[in-house]
Parts: structure tokens; sequence; C-alpha cells
């Protein structure tokens, strides 16, 4: 088996250490090979925890891309392996693991979505201000522009009967991923024991004819309907009383 160049860059660290602090000079990105890291803010003497990383997480991604200060503080929250990336290795972990490619991708894509959000929300309360009456829209108008699946669509957990109503014509199925910040729809966090979920992992999609299962870009450990794996993009109808497998974690999909 070829020998992962990565694994020269592992540092190792006890639970409780700190791995560096908000405002420090980096120049380095981790990956969490084995353990766990929490990542938090002091605000106000207080300390604020933005989420905890586990194996396949990354961080500190900032100080290669753009040369910025830290803006939070790391530290492992149990002992942790965590492998090292500077500017000279970044390439090479980019093309060696594709899903952490696609979530940095998706993390930038979050913040430029957030700024444009920001400033569209700045734009429309300067017009709000000027005609507020023009702009007002009620609840009843609200309630006919979202549309939603259909009453008692749900996913049930096979070993513990927790069900997970399905409320949306997209549902994203996976892990809240404190990388990005983002939960998905529905999150099989409680459930995935195993962690055998991918953040992003799956799709369950309102069709013309019924309803469907696709699997994500980057979704890894497989995604079965009847014990059948799904390729990557294509969807997969679904019926009433079907078996999904997301991952190890197994449900039945129902409709009513």
């Amino acid at each position: 088996m070829a020998n992962n160049p990565l694994q020269n860059f592992v540092v190792k660290y006890s639970s409780g250490d700190p791995i560096y602090h908000e405002g420090d000079v980096g120049a380095t990105m981790y990956i969490v090979q084995a353990g766990r890291v929490r990542l938090y803010r002091e605000v106000e003497g207080s300390r604020s925890i933005l989420g905890d990383l586990e194996k396949g997480d990354f961080f500190g991604e900032m100080s290669i891309l753009e040369g910025l200060p830290r803006n939070t503080s790391a530290e492992a929250s149990e002992a942790a392996e965590l492998i090292e990336i500077n500017g000279n290795t970044f390439d090479k972990m980019i093309r060696g693991n594709i899903e952490i490619a696609i979530r940095m991708l998706r993390k930038l894509s979050i913040r430029l979505r957030e700024a444009e959000r920001c400033l569209s929300e700045s734009a429309a309360a300067q017009v709000a201000a000027v005609a507020e009456s023009a702009t007002r829209v009620t609840p009843s108008q609200t309630k006919r522009g979202a549309e939603t699946a259909s009453d008692g669509l749900r996913l049930v957990a096979i070993d513990s009967d927790l069900s997970y109503e399905i409320d949306q014509l997209e549902t994203l199925i996976g892990r809240y991923d404190p990388v990005t910040e983002q939960s998905p729809d529905l999150d099989l966090t409680e459930i995935d024991l195993k962690r055998s979920v991918s953040r992003r992992h799956a799709r369950v999609l309102k069709t013309d004819s019924g309803y469907a299962l696709v699997e994500e870009v980057g979704a890894l450990n497989g995604t079965f309907v009847n014990g059948t794996q799904l390729s990557t993009g294509q969807p997969a109808d679904l019926k009433d009383g079907d078996e999904v497998g997301i991952g190890m974690v197994k449900m039945t999909f129902h409709t009513s």
C-alpha cells in the first residue's frame, strides 16, 4: 500500500491542550485524524463554544487561504491526532481528499452567500424605510409562497423508532457540520452512533411522480434503498414502506 505523505505531518495533543488562540498569526491548517477538537471564542470573558470537530473535519484554513489571524481558538477536547498542513502541502491535501475540498468550497460559498444576504437586507431595509407600506408582506402571502411536502411524510429509524418529519420539497439529510456551521434539514447525529453519516449525505426530493432519494457529492459509506446502493447524483424512487440506508443508519420511508 502506498504511503500517505500527509502522515508525515501528524501532531498529537493531549486532552485540554491548546492548539492555537484567537488572534494568533498562523500559516497552517489542520485535519482531525483521531480524537476531537473544540472551537470556541472568548466573548466578554466567557467562552462561547462553536462546535466539536471529529475525524475528517478541518479547521484553521483561512490562515493558508488569506493569511489572516485566527478568528477562533482551538483546543483538544480529548486526546487527538491532527494532520498539520502548511502552504507547501496544501495542494497535496486538496488533490488527495475530495471530500475536504468539497466542504472547503461549501464553506467559502456559505460565507459569500452570507455577505450577499447582508448586502441585500441592508438595501431592502433602506427601501422599506422609504416605502414601508409597499413592501409589507402579510402572513397569508408568505404561506402561499412557501411550498411544502405532503403531511405525514417522514423517515422512521428502525433501531430506535425515532421519527423525522420531511416538510420541504428538498430535504437534506446528514449531520451538523461545525466547520461550515450548517445543520442539515434532517440531522441524524443522535442516532448515528458509529458516525457513518456524512455531514451532507443525501436528499429526499419531491418529484412529478412522487418522491426520490439522491446521494450528495462527497458522501461516504453509501446510500441505499431496499439494500441497493445508489450512484452519487442519480435519484432513486421512494415508495411508502421502503427501507432507506444512510451510511449505517437504517430507516423506513413513510408517506402517511
